[in-house]
């Protein structure tokens, strides 16, 4: 985010785990999950209803929330690819 020079409004320390329940809270006020494992990228509509695929789709192998975990505007990103963050944050 630095290199980019995005400002960052809020962090969560990685030793607080959040969970499932944290996770489905998170997108009480989204409108779409990006989630992004390897070269695999999913695209969630969250507007309506969180399905429990897209609540699985943010948690990494533990059960914890992934990272990292960015909110712009009224889509979350969750995990990490070049062309994804450049293509959302120029």
């Amino acid at each position: 985010m630095e290199a980019r020079d995005i400002p960052i409004e809020d962090t969560t320390m990685a030793s607080k785990k959040l969970q499932s329940s944290d996770a489905k809270d998170l997108l009480k006020d989204a409108n779409t999950l990006i989630t992004i494992k390897g070269k695999k990228v999913s695209e969630f509509d969250v507007s309506a209803k969180v399905s429990d695929d897209a609540v699985a789709a943010m948690l990494g192998p533990t059960g914890n929330l992934r990272a990292p975990t960015i909110k712009v505007g009224g889509t979350y990103l969750v995990g990490f690819n070049e062309d994804i963050f450049s293509d959302t944050f120029g």
